[in-house]
Parts: structure tokens; sequence; C-alpha cells
């Protein structure tokens, strides 16, 4: 089981996250939360990627704030500022889990999945990036700069990060990528939502994943 910590960010300011610790000189990561918040689906998935022998830290990028619904949810992602929390909160996760994990990998899960890829971009010393349906803006991340190993996971019946959307995506990338496509909802990996989830999607995308990040930060 993780705990939570405090960690510092580059601009000196202190930010919180959610830590559960791997095997001593093991690979790190840093696991973004959807547009919820740092919810039980997001602690039980630290937990569980710590069982496979990661260190693993969610930053809380909400401040301890949980969305009750949708609405609330789009407000609060849409307050964040997407530029302080990659260049300032995951730089910082980055930095913290670098100072005992060789490499370190990101993923990230809609919200986050958009910030796993605005990290690949902007984030130096990352090994691996592999994000869960989220896209962000080009402004924000242009794919065409990602230059480290990079998987996507996306959902062919996705009103968010459409099947379009992901083809405009990966023409833009300039280096090799996996990129995934299921036949199943936005955010089907999130087994604590039933009318999304897809135990088959998620499973294949799981093994997926585990095998990605075996191959970028194990080797």
């Amino acid at each position: 089981m993780g705990t939570m910590i405090e960690f510092q960010r580059p601009d000196g300011a202190s930010s919180a996250g959610y830590l559960a610790e791997g095997p001593a000189g093991g690979p790190g990561l840093i696991l973004i939360q959807e547009w919820w918040g740092l919810k039980a689906h997001i602690l039980e998935l630290v937990d569980r990627f710590a069982a496979q022998g990661y260190t693993v830290l969610a930053p809380d990028l909400y401040r301890g704030r949980i969305a009750s619904d949708a609405d609330e949810a789009s407000h609060m992602m849409n307050g964040l500022n997407f530029v302080d929390a990659c260049d300032q909160d995951l730089a910082g996760a980055l930095v913290h889990l670098k100072r005992s994990c060789p490499k370190v990998g990101v993923m990230g899960f809609c919200m986050g999945g958009a910030l796993t890829v605005a990290a690949a971009v902007r984030l130096p010393g990352l090994a691996a990036a592999s994000c869960f349906y989220g896209i962000p803006p080009k402004q924000l991340a242009d794919p065409a700069k990602i230059a480290i190993p990079f998987q996507g996971h996306f959902a062919q019946q996705d009103d968010w990060c459409t099947p379009a959307v992901v083809d405009a995506f990966e023409a833009a990338l300039t280096r090799p990528a996996e990129i995934h496509r299921y036949a199943a909802q936005h955010a089907f990996f999130n087994n604590s939502r039933p009318e999304v989830y897809d135990a088959g999607a998620a499973a294949l995308a799981w093994q997926r994943t585990l095998d990605f990040f075996g191959r970028t930060l194990r080797q």
C-alpha cells in the first residue's frame, strides 16, 4: 500500500502525491489522474503497478479536491493550469523518482493521458510514455516533438478523442510509436465505472502496458 507524501516542484513550492514503492533500484513511474481527481481507482492503480516492481507516484493535481460528477470534473479540469501541472508538478515528481529510480516513465488517463503527451514533449529525463485516451492541444505539446518511446491506447467509441482525432495525432508523430485502438468507450480501463468499463479491453491494455514498460524501463 502507498502513502501520501510531499515533494518539491522546480519553483520551490511543494506538491502532494500518492507514492507506492517498488524494489530498490527498480524503475519509476509517474501516474497521472483522470479529470475526477486522485480517486480510489487511481490509488489502486498505483498500488497495482508497485506490485509489478515499479516505484509509482501519482501527483495530486487538484490539491485534495475530488469531483463528484461530470460537470464538476469538467469545471475542475478547465480550471487546471496545464503548463504549471506539467512543468512544475510532473517535473517535480520526475525529480523525486529519479533520486532512486534509474529510469522513469509516465502514464495517465483521460486528462492524465493528455498530460502524458505533454510530459513526453516537455520534460527531459523521461524514458517512456503510455497514454490512455487523452490528447492535448497542439499549442501545449506538438506530437511531432515526442522523442521517447511512446504508446497510446484509444477507444473507437470515444466522443472526445475521436478516431479522427487519434488518426491526426498518429499522423503527426515523427518517430515509430505503438498506437492501439479498442472497440470500447472512453474510460474503458476504469473498473469503477461499470457503464463504460470493458474488462477484455482493459486486460489487453494492461498487458500491453506492462510489456511496453518492461522493454523501455527495465532494459
